[in-house]
């Protein structure tokens, strides 16, 4: 299934769930999400899925990860088309 990176701006906590808005800015189309997850595991940067922990408004199907890069963490959304 093809991919989109979406660029979000959180938005408060909606059922203990993080609520993020897309911007409107999306990021390169990949294949497939894995193709993401299996170049940053081979450049040794685990990446942690946290989709089941964030809600993402006006996308029925989304997948989140989380990263640490320079001691703060990263997330990245997908937009799942």
């Amino acid at each position: 299934m093809p991919a989109t990176e979406l660029k979000v701006t959180p938005a408060g906590t909606v059922a203990g769930k993080l609520l993020l808005i897309p911007t409107g800015e999306q990021g390169p189309l990949l294949p497939h999400v894995q193709d993401w997850v299996t170049t940053k595991l081979k450049a040794k940067q685990p990446v942690k899925d946290v989709s089941n922990t964030v809600l993402v408004k006006g996308i029925k199907q989304w997948s989140a990860f989380e990263e640490k890069v320079g001691g703060k963490k990263v997330l990245t959304v997908f937009k799942i088309t």
